[in-house]
């Protein structure tokens, strides 16, 4: 029995010593490896940074909610996380092919908000009920759907929207957001 212990404790000693020789021997590859990580994290965090100033500049240059209308769907996702950052929150974009429905995430004191994006002139109500749908088995107490449209939203759509506590914001409102977030300085 002392004797198996024995064999272990040189296994584990043997496995070691393989691989402090493997570092000692191959040190430059693991400093390029190491190296490449480090360039692929700077890279999106230069990405990102980059990213950050272009939806800055483009609120701050546009000022008509007409021209919201004219952006493609993920650019009007893109900036919708943007305002909601800007607002405080913790934002997390799911959006895109496959999204359930569900285009941002958020959080904020430890609540989360479930967001779709629509850029269109009108939301029809079956687009608002896919995205109670959509959220129904993931609200918790204090959690939130919120439904972003650079559009305007029909009496079917409030009267859903006020028996399922779904916030909506439509253009206007979207508009107004982004008026105070860029007087309070937060999009400079």
């Amino acid at each position: 029995m002392f004797g198996n212990s024995i064999n272990s404790l040189d296994i584990i000693f043997g496995i070691a010593r393989i691989w402090i020789i493997l570092f000692k021997e191959l040190w430059f590859i693991w400093a390029i490896a190491g190296a490449f990580i480090a360039l692929g994290f700077l890279a999106e965090w230069w990405k990102r940074r980059k990213e950050r100033k272009e939806l800055q500049q483009w609120l701050k240059e546009k000022h008509i909610l007409e021209e919201w209308h004219k952006i493609d769907p993920y650019f009007f996702e893109k900036l919708t996380a943007f305002i909601f950052e800007r607002l405080g929150y913790r934002v997390k974009r799911t959006g895109g092919p496959g999204d359930k429905g569900i285009d941002l995430v958020a959080s904020k004191n430890k609540h989360h908000f479930y967001i779709q994006c629509k850029r269109v002139e009108k939301v029809q109500p079956k687009q608002l009920r896919a995205f109670y749908g959509a959220i129904t088995d993931r609200l918790r107490k204090g959690d939130k759907g919120i439904f972003v449209t650079t559009g305007l939203y029909t009496s079917e759509d409030k009267q859903f929207a006020r028996e399922k506590n779904i916030q909506l914001i439509d253009g206007l409102e979207l508009q107004r957001i982004v008026d105070s977030v860029r007087r309070t300085g937060k999009i400079k």
